[in-house]
């Protein structure tokens, strides 16, 4: 059988037929998307996009349609994936002298990108919609679930793992009152976050979160645990409760996977996160025995999905002032990123959870208001 008919029977127990009519269907251009997508699968599928050799109406629905059926489990994982996949188990990819190249490849891109992309507040981690109409409402609407789930009190000293442009830090600043470390190993976040920040009680730090000292009354990383590694969940679970005050909280915030592995899908780790990890329930589990008692775990992984997707059209909207320092192929790659994203989450494939871990536990048990 060959590899069109093998690709189009493949989709078709999706839903999606090539050259189809329904706004999920593909539109094949270059008949080398049949072999590529078979032979690499995953990294196939995007790189052949990227070459516009196919294109879809409505990415995000193809991709939740292709991981309802599975067919991510039968896709063939050609020979450099596999030997990434073993060097990750052999090395550690996020090593303190990798985490800054690794950080820089995606969040160094030009924060005019980000700009273009994001809410007035530069927030980029998954919104809370809740009741909220606009991007703007809901990524506040986070924060401010953030710092209640913290329980901050004017004067607390938080310290904030992974802290972007400094959205949160100058959220809770002004809204909560309270004193804001904020780290990060991307050098543009660290010099946007400190002009944004500037004039509050924010300090922000380019640093590795493994030469954290101190203690502080809360700690919060939103967005940021995806980038640890397998091999450094026990380092960083560690480094957080040395610098935890005994009667503060934890939140983390990060993106989940339902299965426990050491790998992440080939595309994304080419192209847009290199040597990213979704961590799941067992592998945080693990990391935090002996050190924490979970107080509070909740999933709000649907509101990734709007999030991505208006992340999406505030890029594509703003495209025509970005072009001028990212070709068509970026946009081709980043949008196929935004969308295939969201597309997951709409599966249900990947999950968005929000943790609140103490070291004692709470007496009385945990609520928040």
């Amino acid at each position: 059988m060959n590899a069109k008919k093998i690709i189009s029977q493949l989709l078709s127990s999706a839903g999606i037929t090539v050259n189809g009519n329904s706004p999920w269907d593909i539109q094949v251009h270059n008949d080398h998307f049949y072999t590529q997508a078979l032979a690499a699968g995953s990294l196939g599928l995007g790189e052949s996009y990227m070459g516009n050799w196919w294109d879809c109406q409505r990415l995000d629905e193809f991709f939740s349609r292709v991981l309802r059926s599975e067919l991510d489990k039968k896709a063939r994982r050609s020979l450099a994936v596999k030997g990434e996949v073993l060097l990750s188990r052999l090395f550690n990819p996020q090593s303190p002298s990798k985490a800054y190249r690794n950080g820089a490849a995606h969040y160094d891109l030009g924060n005019d990108l980000f700009q273009g992309m994001l809410d007035k507040r530069m927030v980029y981690t998954c919104a809370f919609w809740g009741n909220a109409h606009t991007l703007d409402e809901a990524q506040e609407q986070k924060l401010d679930l953030t710092c209640r789930k913290l329980k901050l009190q004017p004067g607390m000293h938080v310290l904030d793992i992974g802290c972007g442009w400094g959205s949160f830090a100058k959220f809770a600043a002004e809204r909560y009152q309270v004193k804001v470390t904020g780290i990060t190993i991307s050098k543009e976040q660290a010099e946007l976050a400190m002009q944004l920040c500037k004039g509050l009680p924010v300090n922000i730090q380019l640093m590795d979160y493994r030469a954290l000292t101190g203690r502080y009354d809360a700690i919060s990383s939103l967005g940021m645990f995806e980038h640890v590694g397998l091999k450094n969940y026990d380092i960083y679970m560690q480094t957080v409760h040395n610098c935890l005050s005994d009667d503060g909280l934890f939140l983390l915030h990060t993106i989940g996977s339902n299965t426990s592995t050491d790998y992440i899908d080939p595309w994304i780790n080419k192209y847009i996160f290199p040597h990213s990890l979704l961590p799941s329930i067992r592998q945080i589990g693990k990391a935090i025995e002996g050190l924490f008692v979970m107080e509070h775990w909740e999933n709000f992984s649907v509101d990734y999905d709007k999030t991505l997707t208006a992340w999406f059209e505030n890029f594509s909207a703003n495209w025509n002032k970005l072009k001028a320092r990212y070709d068509d192929t970026f946009y081709r790659m980043w949008k196929y990123y935004l969308l295939s994203c969201a597309g997951s989450f709409r599966a249900r494939k990947n999950q968005l959870w929000q943790l609140v871990l103490s070291k004692k536990g709470i007496e009385g048990g945990y609520r928040f208001a």
